[in-house]
């Protein structure tokens, strides 16, 4: 069956959904110590969330980039991601979506979450033709995001390492078993025609 251009995939289970997101060390090991977000992770800039992990594994280089050395795998209240769907604006302008050029960064400016839709990728990292969701939260979408949504917080690290390995080493079947399950994440096709492109 052909993947539609625009689909979250993600981890998901009644409550809760899985986001990626990889941080230095300083801030990566006391989130995952206490299963929340350390003060010094500023609540007042954005930050992006990806439900795909291979997309993280692209961005983060397998936890290898400096600066994104812990990959934390972030369970959130399904309600909260729901919410921020909700609120999001395209990161960029979309004939079509919005009425002009105008209107779009009026609501850009406004809206509390971000969506940009990335080439989603495969085990080698290489893109693949249909995209995954990421999701920019700023201001009052961060601080409920870090101090409200976050249910789980867990260090993936040795499992992109393991991953990575196996990919390098030619054994795919072995790599992509080890995968987190991702799955069409159920929203509104009126919610995902506003979030497309």
């Amino acid at each position: 069956m052909e993947e539609p251009q625009h689909r979250i995939r993600a981890a998901h289970s009644e409550s809760t959904i899985t986001v990626y997101q990889a941080y230095s060390p300083e801030i990566g090991l006391p989130a995952v110590r206490d299963g929340r977000f350390p003060a010094m992770w500023k609540r007042d800039r954005m930050t992006w969330i990806k439900p795909s992990f291979l997309w993280m594994m692209y961005r983060c280089g397998w936890g290898a980039k400096e600066g994104q050395e812990v990959v934390l795998a972030v369970e959130i209240e399904r309600e909260g991601f729901e919410w921020a769907l909700r609120h999001a604006c395209l990161s960029g302008y979309a004939r079509g979506v919005h009425p002009d050029r105008a209107a779009w960064q009026r609501r850009l400016k406004r809206a509390p979450t971000r969506v940009q839709w990335d080439p989603e990728r495969d085990l080698r990292l290489q893109p693949l033709p249909y995209r995954s969701l990421q999701l920019g939260l700023s201001g009052e979408a961060a601080r409920r995001y870090a101090d409200e949504w976050t249910v789980a917080i867990r260090d993936v690290t040795p499992l992109a390492r393991e991953i990575h390995a196996l990919v390098s080493g030619g054994d795919l079947d072995s790599a992509a078993r080890l995968l987190p399950q991702e799955r069409p994440y159920p929203v509104g096709e009126e919610l995902l025609a506003q979030l497309g492109e």
